[in-house]
């Protein structure tokens, strides 16, 4: 028989399922936000000058860090369901050829869709496409930073977007969201997580960094939606596509 504090387990558990998905949605960019006003903090209480910039300077290791918090969250979320967090990157050996064939197509879109927004953002906002490059990348040692880059670009893959398009945006549907609001939300957020990415309180920047990205977060948002089994393929694209950070920091390093 049950009782009135099975029912208000149950409906505990219920509202916490429902609110989840959009704690999800926000959780990179609070944990970007919150590793690099920590990092500015430690700086500052031992004697730094340069406090937010050198921490700003990091935040690709902030982001690994906020990686490794995610992963583990997601897999006590799917575990919390019965499923296995490890199963959104199974391959469906009978699309094979199919589907890797459509990732050459979509990546042919993809590919100007992530690069030619920030430029054509910086250059309208800066009038310069160069001007923001020093703000993503101050003075730091190659020999610690590409290793950093290197663990930040896989873990990208593993938790980036699995958190916005297969775990939040496919729940926020099922509470009736309507799909278009879904995996704009998700893109949408995935988009201004960047802002953090590191944080620089400027308009125009901020404006930049959080919109950069946008068209290619809803062009991969739409794909996914249409075709989820296709996430690992994209999730290692977009791992090699952060990568290529590596030339642009070692460009900026170098001078």
């Amino acid at each position: 028989m049950s009782t009135t504090a099975d029912h208000a387990s149950s409906f505990t558990a219920n509202r916490a399922l429902q609110v989840t998905p959009w704690l999800m949605l926000a959780s990179r960019l609070v944990l970007f936000l919150g590793l690099q006003v920590t990092a500015a903090a430690v700086l500052a209480a031992t004697g730094s000058t340069r406090a937010w910039a050198e921490s700003a300077t990091w935040w690709p290791l902030h982001i690994t860090i906020a990686n490794a918090l995610g992963v583990a969250w997601l897999m006590r979320l799917y575990r919390a369901e019965g499923q296995r967090y490890l199963e959104v990157f199974r391959l469906d050996r009978t699309q094979l050829g199919r589907d890797l064939l459509t990732v050459l197509g979509l990546v042919a879109i993809a590919a100007p869709l992530s690069m030619l927004p920030n430029p054509l953002l910086a250059t309208a906002l800066f009038g310069d496409s160069q001007a923001v490059v020093p703000l993503l990348f101050g003075p730091s040692p190659a020999w610690a930073m590409v290793p950093v880059l290197v663990v930040f670009a896989l873990s990208q893959g593993l938790v980036e977007l699995p958190t916005y398009f297969a775990y939040a945006t496919p729940r926020l549907e099922r509470q009736g969201v309507p799909t278009w609001a879904a995996v704009g939300a998700g893109a949408l957020m995935l988009s201004l997580q960047h802002i953090a990415a590191p944080l620089w309180p400027e308009g125009r920047y901020l404006l930049w960094r959080g919109l950069m990205f946008l068209p290619f977060a809803l062009f991969v948002g739409i794909v996914l939606r249409w075709r989820p089994r296709l996430l690992p393929y994209l999730a290692v694209v977009h791992a090699l596509m952060d990568l290529s950070l590596i030339a642009l920091y070692l460009t900026v390093a170098t001078g």
